[in-house]
Parts: structure tokens; C-alpha cells; sequence
């Protein structure tokens, strides 16, 4: 068949693609090195044109012209699945809402329940049987174009071709149009110094990840601390299923210690649903065999994560409380992230034989003023809470490691006040007695 007659005639300048977005429209951007830089811009130049456009996007890094021209909302309305810092200041501005969900429910939420007029993303150029590879975003993407009602795909030059299982595609009979020009450097995560404690609470954990373990590792600086210091160990064989494919999966493979070949499944691949890190990883998952990206849906199943023996699942959250309730999303009502992945991991690790799940917090911060204080507090009053206290296992901090499995609310209290901060240790066991929870043969 004749793909490049086809993609010619699908071919738009990016003003041109555009016009087919009417007032009232739900626009889909998909997710991070997804967002259509050059599309957004020609909608944002419609401004004046249109009003009460809908806008759904991901971790989107931005600049997101359609928001920043318009700092009233009249004309286009963004939301986000999960924050990214970019959006975490669009929504301290008030010019970006969040929309809670589980990763793993995202595209069925598409399927059932969600309209999408227009959806817009950046992919690689058409190979020669007319594919477009969704690259760093395969973990949404397709499902998303599938629902839309007009599917129009931005060619950036500079993604990364990721080679799948499934739905890593889109064929060009499955497109209305198509646009091309000039990108820039694809954009690169910044790695910030870790903190005394993150060093701290990831030495402490690497006592818990076996040779042959399969590794998720969530967003953050934790990841990275752990992928530097398991680089030095002299464990072997690990894996990766994560949702994320971050550099700390680079580093460990450049160690040679990431070979996924003591996976049952998918054995001597990589999973991953997403990629974002620095330039070194996007040109490692290029084109490697070695990697695999398909849908969330798939990778973030509970029971696919729980089929993997020696699932190793680390996370990272904001606060928790003295039931064992888990934020991760927000500090009091200020929106911070989002519940992404870390729930179905939560869940999948501990059906997993020799899995487990760690959630990780430094005891304490220090606040603007300089004074400091307690990431674990009695109770929350207003937090968003992202794991239940049901589903809470191992819980880290920089004074050490506790697992809450089949403990009373007394025995949780104990051991969680235990990885407190020693100045708030003994605020927290008056609160602990005062909410019931705290008995006298408790240690003190």
C-alpha cells in the first residue's frame, strides 16, 4: 500500500490542523514528551476565537500556551491526570484543576465514561509500514486516540522509537492529520542533590531487594539514590515493571546489574508504560530490544504486578498518620501530584511472592520559617488521602523501616511513632493516647 500518498494527504500546517477544534470541545494532550508543543501553540493563536475549550493533559512539563495566554479561563480550561511541577504552579494560579484517578483506570475511564472531540500528541515519524511509534507516552496514549473523535498526531523528530507488546502504535488509516516542524532538545528531568535522609532511608532499603528482584521505582529523587546505590551492590539479575521508566533503571543497567532475565514474564525486558528522564536514557530505550512499553492498564494491573516473584515496589509520599493513612498528593488542600501509579503498585507487590512495598518519607521538614516539623502527625485534617490505611506495608523514613501487615491501630502507633523525629516522639504519643490508640504496655 501507498502510506506516503496517504500521509500527504493528511498533511496540515499546524494553524491548519487546528481549525477542526470548535467552542465547547473536549482536547486531549495525552501525556509528557506526548504534549504536541507545536499544536498547542496554534491553538493558543485561536484564542480569541473560542471559548470553554476543555483541556486534559498528564505531566505535562510546558509551557502550555493554551493556559499561559489565557489567564482568565474564558477560552481554554486545563486539567490535569497528574501534576507535574510545571502544573503544580498552574494550579497555585488557579489555571489548573486536577482529576483524580489510578493509573491503571485511566483509559477505561476514556472508554466508558469520557468525551474526546480532538486528541493531539507528538509521535515518531511513520515508519515504512505506516506506523507512528507514542514513544514515551504508550502507557495512555492509545486509548485516548482511540475514543477521539478526530486524532490529529504531531511528528517530533526527536522521540525516542520504544518498541512494545502492544498499542506502542497508531497506523496512519487511524489519523485525520498530521504536522510537522522543527523541535527542540527533548526535555530533561532535573536531578536535584539528595537530601541526608533520602541517603539514609535508601541505604536501609537496600537490605530488602534480593539478586534477581524486579524493581518499580516511583517519581522523585528516591528512585535515582536507589538506582545509584544498588549500582555498587553485588546483587544481580534484577528487572524492571514499572510505570515509569526513569535514569535510575539506566544506571543500573550501565552497571550491568539490570538484565531482567529471572522474570517469569516478558523475561530479558524492561516494562515500562512511560519515559522521562535525561538524554542518556531516551537514546538507551531507543529502538533496545531490551525495553518493552504497553498500556497502564497492563503494567499497572495488580494481579500482573503480583505475578512477578520478588516485586519490589518503592514510592514516595508527603505525610502519614498515626493510623497509617498515606498522602502523597497534596500538603492540607494545596495540590502537590497525584495518586498515579503508587496505589496499584501498593497493592500489586504484596500479592507478589517475596514482594514488597515501601513507602518513604523524611520524618520531618523545615518549614519557611525555619522551624521544624513533623511529616508524621496524628491525624489528617484536610490532607488528600492516597492509600488507606488498610493497604499501608512497610513504611520508611530515615530512623528506619516498619511493617504495618495485620497490626492493631496500638501496635501501628507504636511503630510508626518509633521512625518519628525524636523531637516529636513524645508530642505524638499524648496524641496517640489521647485518639485511643496507645496502651500501657506500649514501649516508651
Amino acid at each position: 500500500m501507498d502510506f506516503l500518498n496517504e500521509y500527504r494527504s493528511k498533511l496540515r500546517t499546524p494553524d491548519e490542523a487546528v481549525q477542526v477544534v470548535k467552542s465547547g470541545d473536549w482536547v486531549d494532550y495525552t501525556t509528557n514528551l506526548g504534549f504536541p508543543i507545536l499544536l498547542d501553540a496554534a491553538l493558543a493563536r485561536r484564542k480569541d476565537e473560542l471559548t470553554d475549550v476543555k483541556i486534559r493533559g498528564n505531566l505535562c512539563f510546558g509551557p502550555i500556551q493554551t493556559v499561559e495566554c489565557d489567564p482568565e479561563r474564558e477560552h481554554f480550561i486545563y486539567s490535569s491526570w497528574h501534576f507535574s511541577a510545571y502544573e503544580r504552579k498552574l494550579c497555585d494560579k488557579g489555571l489548573c484543576n486536577f482529576i483524580p484517578m489510578l493509573f491503571r483506570q485511566v483509559v477505561e475511564y476514556y472508554r466508558h465514561f469520557l468525551t474526546v472531540n480532538v486528541a493531539m500528541m507528538s509521535v515518531t515519524p511513520m515508519d515504512r509500514h505506516g506506523y507512528f511509534n507514542l514513544s514515551c507516552a504508550t502507557g495512555v496514549a492509545k486509548g485516548i486516540l482511540e475514543k477521539a473523535d478526530i486524532v490529529i498526531l504531531e511528528v517530533n523528530e526527536r522521540l525516542p522509537r520504544i518498541l512494545g507488546g502492544f498499542e506502542e502504535s497508531i497506523h496512519i488509516s487511524e489519523v485525520d492529520y498530521i504536522v510537522e516542524g522543527k523541535h527542540g532538545p527533548l526535555y530533561e528531568l532535573p536531578r536535584s542533590e539528595p537530601t541526608r535522609e533520602d541517603i539514609a532511608i535508601a541505604e536501609s532499603l537496600i537490605s530488602y531487594i534480593p539478586s534477581g528482584a524486579t524493581l518499580q521505582l516511583g517519581i522523585g529523587n528516591m528512585p535515582n539514590i536507589i538506582g545509584d546505590r544498588l549500582a555498587k551492590t553485588d546483587l544481580k539479575d534484577l528487572g524492571m515493571h514499572t510505570e515509569l521508566c526513569g535514569d535510575a533503571y539506566y544506571t543500573l543497567y550501565e552497571a550491568g546489574k539490570l538484565t531482567n532475565m529471572r522474570k517469569k514474564n516478558h523475561r530479558g525486558k524492561g516494562v515500562t508504560g512511560m519515559v522521562f528522564g535525561s538524554a542518556a536514557l531516551y537514546d538507551w530505550v531507543d529502538n533496545n530490544p531490551g525495553i518493552m512499553a504497553a498500556p497502564l492498564e497492563y503494567v499497572n494491573d495488580p494481579y500482573i504486578i503480583g505475578g512477578i516473584d520478588n516485586m519490589i515496589s518503592v514510592n514516595s509520599c508527603i505525610a502519614v498518620d498515626l493510623y497509617g493513612q498515606i498522602c502523597a498528593e497534596s500538603v492540607g488542600q494545596r495540590h502537590i501530584s497525584g495518586t498515579g501509579g503508587q496505589l496499584d503498585f501498593l497493592t500489586g507487590a504484596v500479592i507478589s511472592r517475596g514482594g514488597k512495598s515501601f513507602i518513604c518519607l523524611a520524618s520531618s521538614y523545615t518549614d519557611r520559617k525555619g522551624k521544624r516539623r513533623s511529616n508524621i502527625v496524628p491525624h489528617f485534617t484536610g490532607d488528600i488521602i492516597t492509600d488507606p490505611r488498610s493497604q499501608t506495608y512497610f513504611l520508611a523514613t530515615e530512623y528506619g523501616i516498619v511493617n504495618l501487615v495485620g497490626r492493631t491501630t496500638w501496635e501501628r502507633a507504636e511503630m510508626i511513632i518509633s521512625i518519628a523525629h525524636p523531637d516529636f516522639r513524645d508530642d505524638l504519643i499524648k496524641a496517640a493516647e489521647k485518639q485511643g490508640i496507645w496502651i500501657r504496655s506500649n514501649k516508651r
